[in-house]
C-alpha cells in the first residue's frame, strides 16, 4: 500500500510545482517579440537646405520707346524683334520732307534777321536809327535764330534711335504709320538683355534668403541656368502674405521675357524641430510619425511638415517636443506594437528637468 501512495504523491508534488512556475515562459517569450529599434529625439535642428519658389521672367530693366514728335509718317523701320541694338541706334526714320522746307525757311530767315542786325551794330545812341529800331532788329535777330534751332532739333528727332544698349522684347510700329505724341511705345528693349526671374516666397522662407545667395533655375524649356539673388523685397504684400525675390540670370538666348520658371535656393538655412527623412512615414491619411510611449509601445501621430534639407524635415505640427520617434519609419510597425528602443548615435539625452512644449 505505502509503495503504492508514493508514486502519487510524487506526481501530485511535480504537478503543484509545474503550476506555480506556469506565468514566466509567456512573459520571456513577449519579451522576447519586442522588436529592436533605432529611435531619435524631436528637437529643434539647424535646416540647412533647398527652397523652392516659382514666377516670371521679366527684364532686369526695360526701355519704352515712343516718337518725340508728332505728324510725321514713318518712313522705314530699321529693326526687328529679336535684334540687338546700341545705345543711339536709328530704330526709325520718319519722313522729313515738310520739314526739310519749314528748315530751308527757317535758315532763310535767320540769315535776313542776322544780316539786320549786323547792320544796326555800332549806331547806338547815334542818331541814326531811333534805340526802338535797333532793339527790335536785334531781337528779330534771337527770334530767328531760335525757331533755326526748334526746327534743326525737330529735324534731329526724324530719327528714333534705341535710348540703351540692348535686346528689343517688342515692336508695335509699321512703315506709314504716323507718330503721335503720348502713344504706346513702338518699341520695349531689354537693357543689355538682362533678363531675371521675380519669385514668390512666403515670408519665413523670404528670410532665409540674402543678396548674393545662388539657385537654381529650371526654365519653361527644360533647360537650367544659374540664378543669383539681386534684390530681396523690403515689404510682404498684405493680401497673398508672399514676398518678391529678384534673380537676375545670365544672358541666353533661351532665356525669354514673359515665361515661368522655377528657382531652389539650396544653400537656405535655418532652425526649427526635425527628424530625419526616414522617421517620415506617408499613407492615405497623410505624413506620420511613429511614436514611443512610456510603456515601450508604438503609436502613430500624424504630423505637418515644413522645410527639409540635409537629411531632415521640419516639423511643423506633430507630437510635442523631445518626444521618441522611430528613426526608421520603413519598419513594420503598428499601433501597439511593443519594442525596444535605442537612442541613435549622436543623439544628446533630453534634460530631465525641461518640460516637454508642443510643436506648434
Amino acid at each position: 500500500m505505502r509503495a503504492t501512495i508514493l508514486p502519487i504523491l510524487v506526481a501530485i508534488g511535480a504537478l503543484a510545482l509545474s503550476a506555480c512556475h506556469g506565468e514566466p515562459p509567456p512573459k520571456r517569450e513577449a519579451a522576447q517579440g519586442a522588436r529592436a529599434v533605432t529611435v531619435v529625439r524631436l528637437e529643434a535642428r539647424p535646416i540647412t537646405g533647398s527652397i523652392s519658389a516659382s514666377g516670371n521672367l521679366m527684364p532686369r530693366e526695360e526701355a519704352a520707346v515712343a516718337p518725340e514728335v508728332a505728324g510725321f509718317r514713318v518712313a522705314r523701320v530699321l529693326v526687328d524683334e529679336g535684334a540687338w541694338v546700341r545705345r543711339g541706334q536709328t530704330l526709325v526714320q520718319l519722313d522729313s520732307t515738310l520739314l526739310q522746307a519749314q528748315l530751308e525757311q527757317a535758315r532763310a530767315q535767320a540769315a535776313q534777321a542776322e544780316d539786320q542786325a549786323r547792320r544796326v551794330a555800332g549806331l547806338d545812341n547815334e542818331g541814326v536809327l531811333s534805340q526802338e529800331q535797333i532793339a527790335a532788329r536785334r531781337f528779330q535777330a534771337q527770334v530767328a535764330r531760335a525757331n533755326l534751332r526748334d526746327v534743326q532739333a525737330r529735324m534731329r528727332k526724324m530719327a528714333v534711335v534705341a535710348p540703351v544698349s540692348g535686346l528689343v522684347l517688342e515692336r508695335t510700329v509699321r512703315p506709314g504709320d504716323l507718330s503721335a505724341g503720348g502713344a504706346t511705345p513702338w518699341f520695349r528693349i531689354a537693357r543689355e538683355g538682362q533678363i531675371e526671374l521675380a519669385a514668390q516666397l512666403s515670408e519665413d522662407d523670404l528670410a532665409r534668403i540674402r543678396p548674393g545667395q545662388h539657385a537654381t533655375v529650371t526654365l519653361p524649356s527644360g533647360g537650367v541656368a544659374e540664378g543669383v539673388v539681386r534684390l530681396v523685397s523690403p515689404q510682404i504684400d498684405p493680401q497673398s502674405k508672399l514676398g518678391e525675390v529678384r534673380l537676375l540670370l545670365p544672358v541666353r538666348e533661351d532665356i525669354r521675357a514673359g515665361g515661368f520658371a522655377r528657382a531652389v535656393f539650396q544653400d537656405a538655412g535655418g532652425m526649427g524641430l526635425a527628424v530625419p527623412e526616414t522617421a517620415l512615414r506617408y499613407d492615405a491619411a497623410g505624413a506620420s510619425l511613429m511614436v514611443i510611449g512610456p510603456d515601450n509601445r508604438v503609436r502613430r501621430a500624424p504630423v505637418q511638415t515644413g522645410q527639409r534639407g540635409g537629411g531632415f524635415v521640419q516639423i511643423v505640427r506633430g507630437p510635442p517636443v523631445g518626444s521618441l520617434v522611430v528613426q526608421n519609419a520603413a519598419a513594420f510597425l503598428l499601433d501597439g506594437d511593443l519594442v525596444k528602443p535605442t537612442l541613435a548615435a549622436g543623439a544628446a539625452p533630453a534634460a530631465k528637468a525641461a518640460p516637454a512644449k508642443a510643436a506648434r
